[in-house]
Formats: structure tokens, sequence, C-alpha cells
């Protein structure tokens, strides 16, 4: 081993050629893993050292390290049983854009630190622009999540605030703020009022109608009262794909609120705005054009490694004005500073990975019509899944199902009534930690309308109907046992 300096070529390329043999072998047969963890709290950390090794150790010896302590507790996101949460996939070409993504090592915070990184990025975010149907003028930048993204549309909307130098003296003395989101929106929206000092009360949230979806006339309404009551109504967010349930809000309702309002409207798509590139999908964005801000992930849907996330603003100058602070160190030479975008400048974080590399590459290689074709099998999955739940009688769907994921219960014929609903929690529990514990499949769980829904997302790459009858199998059969185990 080297005493100074990196490990050499040779040594690169016999280790390299492994791990790439080895993530080959890895999503070939994903299913010779358990898709959820089964080891128990902190076995991994006692099973590693307490203290660093003083000398370097061999590749060979970290990696079956790596093989016999790491992979027994990683949870399988790669999985095509993966339906939890929203299933993410790490592409082939995404892997490998990420591959040469690290060995580049790019920060692509100013143009001048690497001109491909900025200019990639804004060609890629353009291309999406495009798939999705947005009109053409928008800005789009790669952030790490839709949490960070969303923080910076509210930030934005904060700053187009005309009554308060909410920048240069902070929130006290300023107006009350208010934002507003539905009751199904995401929890980082509340968590980015937490980080801008809005604190919970500046969040309002609005009523849903019966398909979980804000209700417009509500917002209309709670706007008017806060006015009254002395509040400064600032922003709306809107949800496409809310977490729970994938319910779209009525976009286009609620632009026209935050146009007769004068309040900033930002829009999260992070989950179901990416269903957009499906051509006949595209209602899922209408409205947005309207938007002053929109996310959406490919790393949820788009078959691309988290993360990368997607924002688009209407209104740059103002998302420029929110974060831009130059130091001397960073400053881009006038001559050039009208024919570059210095993309630090557009958000919180100053050093920025190449992300656009790896949505490059399975832009290129799939191409829009074969990422539609995949989305658009997903959401066929989702269809068929829900069919059986609404033919099986002793499961119940909870909620509508618009895209690829569905919400439903256990509700065994012989339990009816208000008496029933809380064995009905416990048995939904219980199975919903039986068919995990099984490794065989990995779903995750809400509650909507006070009942314990299970929720199965489809939207892994390798997913098929196999492995989705497999899990509807497997959670109709523990579902029957249930009963008789609980008597």
């Amino acid at each position: 081993m080297p005493t100074l300096g990196d490990m050499s070529e040779a040594e690169f390329l016999e280790h390299g050629r492994r791990a790439v043999e080895w993530a080959a072998g890895y999503l070939a047969h994903p299913d010779r893993h358990p898709v959820l963890a089964q080891t128990p709290p902190g076995a991994i950390r006692r099973a590693l050292p307490a203290s660093p090794p003083r000398g370097g150790e061999e590749m060979a010896a970290i990696a079956a390290d790596f093989e016999r302590t790491i992979l027994p507790g990683i949870t399988h996101w790669n999985h095509p049983s993966f339906f939890a949460y929203f299933a993410i996939t790490g592409s082939g070409p995404g892997i490998l854009g990420e591959l040469l993504t690290a060995a580049l090592n790019v920060n692509g915070m100013l143009w001048k630190t690497s001109p491909a990184a900025t200019e990639l990025e804004e060609v890629v975010m353009d291309w999406l622009r495009q798939m999705l149907g947005l009109p053409d003028g928008l800005f789009g930048i790669i952030m790490d999540t839709a949490s960070v993204a969303s923080l910076c549309a509210i930030a934005a909307a904060r700053e187009a605030v005309s009554e308060h130098p909410f920048r240069e003296e902070g929130m006290a003395g300023g107006p009350r703020l208010r934002l507003y989101a539905s009751e199904q929106a995401h929890s980082s929206i509340e968590k980015a009022a937490l980080t801008l000092g809005l604190g919970r009360q500046g969040v309002r949230k609005i009523p849903v109608d019966r398909e979980f979806r804000m209700d417009a006339a509500a917002l209309r309404a709670a706007v008017a009262e806060d006015r009254a009551a002395g509040w400064r109504p600032f922003c709306v967010v809107a949800t496409v794909g809310t977490t729970s349930t994938t319910s779209v809000d009525p976009v286009p309702a609620i632009a026209d609120v935050c146009e007769a309002e004068g309040m900033w409207l930002h829009v999260d798509g992070a989950y179901g705005g990416v269903a957009a590139v499906v051509p006949e999908m595209r209602w899922v964005l209408m409205g947005c054009e309207r938007a002053d801000s929109l996310v959406v992930n490919p790393h949820k849907w788009l078959f691309t490694p988290i993360d990368c996330s997607a924002f688009f603003c209407r209104r740059p100058a103002i998302l420029r004005s929110t974060f831009s602070l130059v130091p001397e160190y960073l400053r881009t030479p006038e001559a050039a500073q009208d024919a570059v975008h210095d993309l630090m400048d557009y958000g919180i974080q100053l050093g920025r990975r190449f992300r656009a590399l790896k949505l490059w590459f399975v832009i290129r290689y799939f191409g829009w019509d074969g990422l539609a074709a995949r989305i658009r099998e997903h959401v066929r999955l989702g269809q068929e899944l829900a069919r059986w739940v609404d033919a099986d009688p002793d499961f119940e769907r909870l909620a509508p199902a618009p895209f690829s994921t569905v919400c439903f219960r256990y509700h065994p014929r012989t339990l009816r009534g208000a008496a029933a609903e809380d064995r009905l929690d416990r048995l939904n529990a219980a199975l919903l930690d039986a068919v995990n514990a099984s490794g065989r499949i990995y779903l995750s769980h809400t509650r909507l309308h006070g009942a314990c829904t299970l929720r199965m997302a489809i939207g892994n790459i390798r997913t098929t109907e196999a492995h989705v009858r497999e899990a509807w199998e497997l959670v109709r059969a523990t579902g029957n046992r249930l009963p008789a185990m609980e008597d």
C-alpha cells in the first residue's frame, strides 16, 4: 500500500471491476435479499469497531466487511418488491452517470468552476421542461430534494412581499405572514416555515374534499378571514401527488385565488408531477403554467439515483435576489456576468454536485418515449391492483388511485360498524408488520379519516406484474390468517 498519494490505477481498475460486477449482479438478482432489513436496533453499530483504523486496510477486507456487516442492514430501495413510501430506482445509466460524477468530483457553484456542469444543467432542465409540457421561459435548477426546493420557493415568496425588507431586516417588524397548504401537504412545507421563522402559527392548513384535494373555496375563505385578522397571506403550496394518497390539488382554482390575492403559488409535484412525461397524463400539471415555482423529483419516478430534484421558477430574478450573496473570492468577472448563470445564486447551497450528468444519462439512454412507457406501465399496474382490491370483499380501498399508489385496508366481512374500528386498526397494523417481516415485500402506511391505511406504491423500473401479484397474494393470505391468530 502506498504511503502517500492515491490508490494506484491498477488497483483502482481491479477493485472497480469487482464493484461494477457486484452492482450488476445485485441489480440482476435483488430478490436474493429481504426487502426490509431484518436486523435489530444497534446490531450494525455493535458489529463495527469503536475506533478508526490507525493504518490503511486492503480493499478486499473492506469489501468483505461490506458484504458481511453492512449489507444485512440495508433496506433495498432498488428491489422490485419495494412498495413503501414512493418506490425509487437507481437505473443502470443513472448509476454509471453517478460513477462519473464521483470521479470528476465537480463543485458546480459557479459557471467558471466547471462550465459543462452549469450548461448541461441548463440544457437537461429545459429538456425536462419540454417533456413535462411546461411553458418556455421557465428557469430551471437541480437541487438535492423537494424539501430544499420548497424551502427556497417559500423564501422567494417571502422576498416577493413588498411591505417589508425581509432580506435585510429579518422577520422582526414585518407583517405577520401566513402560508397555506392542504391538510395532506408534505411535512417539509411546515419544516420550511419553521426554518424561515414563520412558526407553526404561520401555516394554515386548508381542509380537503372527499378525494383528499385542497378545497379552493375553503382557501379563499381562509385568506379573507386572515386578512381581516391582520395576517399577510403571501404563499400557497399546492400538491400534485400528495404523500399519503397521491391526490392532485385543483391547481387552476388555487391559481385563481393566488392571482386575486397577490400570493406566490408553489406546486409540490415531487412524486406526481413526473407523470406528465406521459402525454395522456399531462392533465396532472394543468394550471402549473401559472405557478411561480414547481418542483418534481427525477429521483422518485424518473429512474435517476437519489438525490436529484428539479426546480422550476417563473420569477428567477426574485429567487436570485433572495439568495445571492457574493464575496469577492466568488465573484464572476464583469465581462461574463451577463452571459452565464452562477447557480449558487439561486438557492441556499454553495457547494453543488454535478447532478445533471446522471439525469442526462437517464434521458438519453431511455429516451422520452421509453421513460413514458415505463411510467405508463406502472400506472397500469397500479390500476390493476386497485381493481383487485375493489373485487375482494375482505379489503377496501380508502382513496382514489390516480397514479400507481393504492391505499387500502383489510376489512373482513365479519367486522362491520363503528365498534369494529379499533380492532380493524390492530388487524391492519399486524398485517403490515407480518408482510414486512417476511422479507418478500415492503409496504408503508398512513392514516386516512383516522383509519390505519396500507399504502402500496409501484414505481421501480424492475417491477413487473408478477411482483405486484405476488405482493397482493401475500397480503391477502396474511390477512386471512390474522383473525384466527388473534382468536
